[in-house]
């Protein structure tokens, strides 16, 4: 049975990891998410889950305006050609739903068949945004807090460069 937000919170704080967490409506896309700028202070970012042709599983996180060109993206990380990952594949490996798509998620992950990528330029940022495994809540988290968080699911991540700069 895949982790429930509350079972996230419940682990951080056993982490002793500070996080505020804001309730809104469903969120399925960045632009959707831009309304809560306001209200959310921090990165915003977005979640990319992906195969690729060994059958080998991503999830890419960069902020929300990262340009990641897929078609050279799995050049930087020395993989196959990347494609997305089925919504089953996502339920199946990271117990969540699409429009969900975490970090967080490697709470679900106990198999480590996904590794996690995450963006050096996202993390320059002190607070980062995340769905806490659901689309009705944002979770802000520091970026150091975020790196021990995937270590203590045994999901030490790899720090690259995906993006090529912002479409901003």
């Amino acid at each position: 049975m895949p982790a429930t937000p509350d079972d996230l919170f419940a682990l951080l704080d056993r982490l002793q990891i500070a996080y505020r967490t804001v309730t809104h409506p469903p969120l399925f896309t960045v632009d959707q998410s831009r309304g809560l700028r306001g209200q959310i202070p921090g990165g915003h970012t977005k979640n990319l889950f992906l195969r690729d042709k060994q059958g080998r599983l991503f999830l890419v996180v960069a902020l929300e305006d990262a340009l990641i060109d897929l078609k050279t993206l799995h050049r930087r990380l020395g993989a196959g050609r990347f494609s997305f990952g089925s919504a089953d594949l996502l339920r199946e490996t990271l117990g969540i739903e699409p429009g969900a798509v975490t970090p967080f998620a490697a709470i679900n992950d106990g198999g480590r068949r996904v590794e996690v990528v995450l963006d050096e330029t996202m993390l320059t940022h002190e607070t980062l945004n995340y769905h806490p495994l659901v689309n009705t809540m944002t979770t802000s988290i520091g970026s150091a807090d975020l790196l021990r968080f995937l270590d203590a699911t045994g999901h030490r991540p790899r720090i690259a460069l995906v993006s090529e700069g912002s479409a901003q």
